[in-house]
């Protein structure tokens, strides 16, 4: 299975909306012309164990970097193709965000809305999970070429995971356009074997691009693990959508529940 349907069709589109999109300025936008990857169906891989001995692996999209190391380059036509692989153990003082398409202020405020490492700690601790795995990997997915992404870096990615026998993976986006970044990586990952979950708070480039698995919920881009300094709301949304991996058994975009719990301890001024 393609993780682009029809790509030559795309590639066509996607040269028309470059002429078009460079008579105009960048604002971190792609605009309502941009064409979205349209697939009709999605690759799927069931869980071969429970949740709670899998090895999990954390790919994020929101451009996290090391303080002192090199930045992705924001101004890379179509996008910066590399990824990081980074330690688990980093502090949260030590990364720096190389944002755009999404506001860096909340996981600025708190690292876990956008790289959970503390929340996958905790799941790990308690057996929600087998072991987090010791390396994520971090990329920024502000990236309009995803025929590059898919063919350059996606293979390169897909080849340092399966090196650390990862058995499923949990990928993270930051903004609208990262939603069809990490969608495309997480077809590409189990068309490689791997089961994945998809957070999602952008329902529509979901559907577009159909990752394998997704869960969606009402969030805020830039705060799509959960809000910032809320733990609670983190785990929930976590939690909940890590537990939809074994079970599901064909592919699908999951409404989640902690949208519907928020809306209530909202409107009861409740946090």
């Amino acid at each position: 299975m393609e993780i682009i349907e029809q790509i030559d069709d795309w590639r066509k589109r996607y040269a028309g909306w470059q002429e078009e999109h460079s008579k105009v300025a960048g604002n971190g936008d792609v605009g309502e012309s941009y064409p979205f990857v349209k697939n009709k169906r999605a690759p799927f891989t069931p869980a071969r164990r429970a949740l709670p001995m899998l090895n999990l692996a954390m790919i994020s999209s929101a451009g996290a970097y090391i303080d002192g190391t090199d930045s992705f380059d924001l101004n890379a036509p179509g996008g910066d193709l590399n990824f990081r692989e980074i330690p688990i153990e980093v502090e949260a003082a030590d990364f720096k965000f190389a944002a755009k398409g999404y506001d860096p202020a909340a996981v600025q405020q708190d690292l876990n809305v956008q790289l959970p490492l503390k929340r996958l700690l905790e799941f790990e601790a308690n057996r929600v999970i087998g072991q987090f795995n010791p390396v994520f990997w971090s990329f920024s997915g502000f990236i309009t070429d995803a025929a590059g992404l898919v063919e350059d870096m996606l293979p390169k990615l897909i080849e340092r995971v399966k090196r650390y026998e990862v058995q499923a993976a949990l990928l993270i986006p930051a903004s609208r356009l990262c939603h069809q970044s990490v969608s495309l990586v997480a077809r590409g990952l189990e068309q490689a074997g791997l089961p994945t979950m998809t957070l999602a708070v952008a329902k529509d480039v979901v559907e577009f691009v159909r990752p394998p698995r997704a869960g969606f919920y009402e969030g805020e881009f830039g705060s799509v693990a959960g809000r910032p300094d809320w733990p609670e709301h983190q785990r929930r949304i976590l939690d909940e959508a890590l537990r939809l991996i074994e079970p599901m058994d064909q592919p699908g975009i999951y409404q989640l529940a902690v949208g519907i719990q928020t809306q209530v301890e909202g409107e009861r001024g409740e946090r």
